[in-house]
């Protein structure tokens, strides 16, 4: 299976057109980018100011939870406030457990969004044996429920996106397939094959997780599915890393997960899902649309390019699922006299940096913490090769001994094509040092623009396994430019080395403050190095996207928490006000506390 025509030339990828009122998605349409409302539903006022805002700084699309039928049937005065106001954006009602609601909100918005895994299903982490035939009957059971609502859609006119969370698959799904890729994917194409069988095409797929290497496997995943059965299942996809939380981190997350799968020609819409005010998600996403338009392809650029000896996928063993590139192991000489630096095989990704930018900031690398340069470019005895250049690559490859590889710079080559090519052809022994650009840097960049780039570009290649050290040469600043390396690895889970936060963007269903709650929440555990704590304001998609956390919490009911471990709720009803403080005495149970003296007694030791 391939889920791109090309990993070394940019297309994209071709679609149907689905009309969502007034916007279209797929076809020869822009990349289209929404966003989602953090208000109450039933606050008419508050969604029709914040939808103007939306709209007033570039949102095309505007989704509004429905979790209720009451806050369904608000959508009509909602969608009737807009269009009296002149704003013909796109209203989308999102659902989760209820198909009463999603049949009232279909009634009055452009479009539905159904969770497949909540939508009639169940999640309660049960272990059943399902035979074939008791399968079959659930799936028989989930027809029935879901049918009105397609044949309602249909008959309107309303769109609807099948959008998969990893977070919330059902026990069914995860008892047959499994918490993987495979099992979302599987999980939207149900009920996409329900509404083919009743001759319904209006709808697009999503296939949303909080970890970008979950979450890309599981795009390119179905799209491969999709291209394997046939050209009339190609639907439009859209894009979001869910539950990415705040700053700098989220932005680095959402532009992995995102732009990568942008660089290789999927995605028609796209959401940037952040912990602050929805207005702040649009610059972003806007900023990672125009980057993809400028992808390129080695098709393009490449002289010497001979393409037939390149296998698609070929830059990684199964791009389908995460497998780190094989090479030796190599010391180097680290910055720091007074030891040696290995990298390559099992090592943890290393961090370069230049010898001019390091003489910036030598009087100062003992107080930069975490985020030290590991080693000089100049000291490496690094290879720059031009990836399409054969007599290059041999004489590297004739080389006994593993030498540490890069791509030049200089050369009129896309990022992640350039490396994929070089990491095809380069043998595997050789380790590879990723850039974030080919160019050099522009006296003063964007940072936004600097961040997203070598997000994308640097952070696609390792969740394709490929990369051994990363020296970011876009941000001219090098204590910057040295804190993008370091958090860029730890949001592609390459190299974890603080702690690690999943949360999501507040919306109607949140039930507290999720701003203010994850700003407490990191005031108290930000020093607990390698813990994972999940911050959820609802139940949608808690437990699930808190599998791999460490600890979660999670609304439960207004004014109060629940508290997990892992995806088990170990404590209930926690008043809002005592919750944060429970949340330190359940890491201290489990013996991952520290209290902020010893960390930093610790990492000075280090």
């Amino acid at each position: 299976m391939t889920y791109c025509e090309s990993p070394f030339d940019y297309r994209r990828r071709p679609t149907r057109l689905v009309r969502v009122g007034s916007v279209t998605l797929g076809g020869e349409s822009p990349i289209r980018v929404q966003s989602m409302l953090t208000c109450d539903t039933m606050d008419t006022a508050a969604c029709i100011g914040q939808t103007l805002e939306l709209a007033a700084v570039g949102c095309e699309i505007v989704r509004i939870t429905a979790p209720t039928v009451k806050d369904a049937a608000n959508l009509e005065c909602i969608v009737k406030g807009l269009r009296q106001q002149g704003c013909n954006v796109p209203i989308v009602a999102d659902i989760h457990f209820k198909p009463e609601a999603a049949l009232e909100a279909a009634k009055w918005v452009e479009k539905v969004r159904i969770n497949p895994g909540n939508y009639a299903d169940s999640k309660k982490f049960k272990v059943i044996e399902y035979t074939d035939a008791q399968y079959a009957a659930e799936l028989d059971r989930i027809r029935a429920r879901f049918t009105p609502l397609v044949e309602l859609c249909k008959t309107r006119g309303v769109a609807m996106r099948i959008g998969t969370n990893h977070g919330s698959l059902s026990d069914r799904i995860l008892n047959r397939f499994g918490d993987t890729p495979l099992g979302m994917v599987e999980s939207a194409l149900e009920f996409a094959r329900i509404a083919r069988d009743l001759g319904y095409h209006d709808f697009v797929f999503s296939m949303k997780s909080s970890n970008p290497k979950v979450m890309i496997a599981a795009y390119r995943l179905l799209v491969a599915r999709l291209r394997e059965a046939g050209p009339d299942w190609n639907y439009p996809i859209h894009l979001g890393v869910t539950e990415a939380g705040d700053g700098e981190d989220a932005r680095i997350k959402s532009a992995i997960g995102i732009g990568s799968l942008l660089a290789d020609g999927i995605g028609d819409t796209i959401r940037v899902s952040l912990t602050e005010d929805s207005v702040h998600e649009i610059p972003v996403a806007r900023a990672l649309v125009a980057q993809a338009g400028g992808t390129g392809g080695l098709a393009n650029a490449a002289p010497h390019e001979p393409g037939a000896d390149v296998g698609r996928g070929a830059y990684c063993a199964d791009v389908f699922s995460y497998a780190r590139r094989a090479a030796s192991e190599l010391a180097l000489p680290p910055c720091v006299p007074g030891g040696e630096l290995r990298l390559g095989g099992d090592q943890l990704v290393r961090v370069a940096v230049r010898e001019s930018g390091f003489a910036k900031i030598a009087h100062k690398v003992e107080q930069m913490g975490d985020y030290q340069p590991e080693f000089l470019v100049e000291n490496a005895e690094i290879v720059p090769v031009d990836p399409r250049d054969p007599a290059e690559l041999a004489r590297v490859n004739a080389d006994p001994a593993p030498r540490l590889v890069t791509v030049r710079d200089g050369l009129d080559l896309p990022v992640i094509a350039a490396f994929r090519l070089l990491a095809t052809r380069l043998d595997p022994r050789h380790p590879i040092l990723l850039k974030d650009t080919l160019a050099s840097s522009s006296a003063d960049p964007d940072f936004l623009s600097t961040l997203l780039a070598a997000s994308t570009h640097v952070g696609s290649l390792l969740c394709d396994g490929i990369g051994d050290a990363v020296l970011v040469q876009g941000e001219p600043a090098p204590g910057q430019a040295l804190r993008l390396s370091y958090n860029i690895l730890q949001a592609a889970g390459s190299r974890i080395f603080k702690t690690d936060y999943v949360a999501c963007p507040s919306c109607g269903r949140t039930l507290f403050n999720l701003q203010t709650t994850t700003a407490r929440i990191k005031e108290a555990t930000s020093h607990l190095k390698g813990v994972k704590i999940a911050i959820m304001g609802c139940i949608v998609n808690g437990p699930g996207e808190m599998a791999d956390a460490d600890f979660g919490y999670v609304g439960g009911a207004p004014g109060k928490v629940n508290l997990y471990v892992g995806k088990t709720p170990v404590k209930f009803n926690i008043p809002e006000a005592e919750a944060v403080d429970r949340l330190k005495d359940l890491i201290r149970e489990h013996g991952k506390w520290v209290e902020p003296t010893q960390a930093v007694l610790q990492e000075t030791a280090v």
